[in-house]
């Protein structure tokens, strides 16, 4: 049976026995070999397949990941005040982030889908995928310990911390910073719309500086389009 694809939880989210080609993906995904692979089979499970799916791990996982970040900056950069240190934990802890590490590691076909998510696209949505990674996080940490997570999220995000870049800004506070330079009002943002099922909504917002500019994008969560469009509006203001 693969699990990987979402036919093994049935209705009442009854775990099954984790298959071969899904535990030897997970021992080198995550660097060890699960000892409860019940907990890693709930973290690849979306609430569209069965009752026991990721959601709780995932709250644990974002935040086992930001602390784990959080230690990790603050060992790479001693001479960074505060405010630079956040600018790095926002951005490496970021769903786009999470969701970019998943892909990396081959997380979409795994996810245990319902027939209808999986037709709508869910295996490759930055909410779905970006919570996967969390909820395995979480899962890790309950197996194994803070050490083997942070571990983990060390080998996984190692490409995404630079020891010789500054630290990356937000979007919306580099937007944001820009208006009041040339001493104009707030950035605006406004939902445009929302489209899509539930599980895999597209929200599409605007963002305005008014008297300068607006730009519209999309994506899987408000927060992301309002992402989108300020950096869409700041690459139009250079």
């Amino acid at each position: 049976m693969d699990l990987g694809v979402g036919g093994a939880l049935g209705a009442g989210g009854a775990d099954l026995l984790m298959d071969r080609e899904t535990s030897a993906w997970l021992e080198e995904a995550l660097g060890l070999a699960p000892r409860d692979p019940a907990l890693f089979e709930r973290a690849l499970t979306h609430s569209s397949f069965g009752e026991a799916q990721y959601e709780r791990l995932e709250f644990l996982g974002d935040r086992v990941l930001g602390l784990a970040v959080a230690a990790w900056v603050y060992e790479l950069f001693p001479a960074e005040p505060e405010g630079q240190l956040s600018k790095r934990l926002n951005a490496l802890v970021a769903r786009e982030t999470c969701a970019e590490v998943g892909r990396e590691l081959g997380i979409g076909p795994r996810v245990r889908l319902g027939k209808q998510a999986r037709e709508d696209g869910a295996s490759d949505s930055d909410n779905v995928i970006g919570d996967v990674v969390e909820a395995l996080i979480g899962a890790l940490y309950l197996d194994s310990g803070l050490e083997a997570a942070e571990a983990f999220v060390r080998r996984a995000w190692a490409d995404r911390v630079s020891t010789r870049d500054k630290a990356p800004q937000h979007p919306k506070s580099a937007l944001q910073e820009w208006a009041a330079a040339q001493e104009r009002k707030p950035p605006a943002y406004r939902l445009a719309g929302r489209s899509g099922p539930q599980h895999a909504p597209t929200f599409v917002v605007e963002v305005e500086i008014r008297g300068v500019g607006s730009a519209t994008a999309e994506g899987a969560s408000k927060q992301e389009a309002e992402t989108a469009a300020a950096a869409k509006l700041l690459e139009q203001l250079k």
